[in-house]
């Protein structure tokens, strides 16, 4: 638990520079999966922002891509990728052939879904029934516990050979794609940011010990490698 919203930042940017920096001396690139979501918009100022980070990240060994993406074009308000653009990818030294975004504007989800799964297929050089292994994934969480586009009850939840689905949200709304958990399950280190009271209820059923109903999507990320919770003190239900 941190004190606040700023201390989250600075913890996830230390993760993020210690997972860069022992990813390329491993094999000599870093792979990256962002999240949406205001608290990661906290993370990527920062990162951009403070020189300290932009001189320690080696950004010309990092790829980036993305959990989820809203089906929307990439300069829609709403976009995943131009919220990170704005804020980090444009004010930092990483090369565009680096950028792997989800191609959200085919008028067909599915369509992008397929495309999205593809690319990563090709980075990855996987074969038919491998998994991608991320060096660090960046989740937040809803307050119905549900996390990249993956919400609770959804069919997208039971995926198990597709890297990358369509889904529909709950509520009203532009549909998603989104990685499955198969994908995020087989991450090194997946690490979530979470800050503000209003996520304080369902922080306390995620990550109770043994929970009794069904598995919310949150719960059931469950990497081969780390997972790390970053939570404010509201958040954590403290103050």
């Amino acid at each position: 638990m941190l004190p606040d919203p700023e201390a989250v930042f600075r913890m996830a940017a230390e993760e993020v520079r210690a997972a860069a920096r022992a990813a390329v001396e491993r094999r000599d690139r870093f792979v990256l999966a962002l999240s949406g979501g205001h608290t990661p918009r906290g993370l990527y100022a920062l990162l951009a922002g403070d020189p300290a980070y932009r001189a320690a990240i080696p950004w010309d060994r990092t790829h980036v891509f993305w959990g989820d993406e809203r089906h929307v074009p990439p300069d829609h308000p709403d976009s995943n990728y131009r919220m990170a653009r704005e804020v980090l990818l444009d004010c930092v030294p990483l090369p565009d052939a680096n950028v792997h975004r989800v191609f959200a504007e085919d008028g067909d989800a599915g369509r992008a879904a397929a495309r999205y799964e593809q690319d990563l297929r090709e980075f990855f050089r996987l074969e038919e029934a491998a998994l991608p292994q991320f060096d660090l994934v960046l989740l937040g969480l809803g307050p119905d516990g549900h996390t990249a586009s993956l919400f609770p009850g959804a069919r997208a939840l039971e995926e198990m050979t597709r890297l990358v689905v369509a889904t529909r949200p709950p509520a009203p709304g532009a549909d998603r794609i989104t990685l499955t958990l198969p994908v995020l399950n087989h991450a090194a280190c997946v690490t979530f940011l979470v800050a503000g009271a209003d996520k304080a209820p369902v922080v306390r059923v995620v990550l109770e010990e043994n929970p009794r109903d069904a598995l919310l999507p949150a719960q059931r990320v469950r990497p081969v490698g780390r997972l790390l919770w970053l939570l404010d003190s509201a958040a954590a239900g403290t103050r």
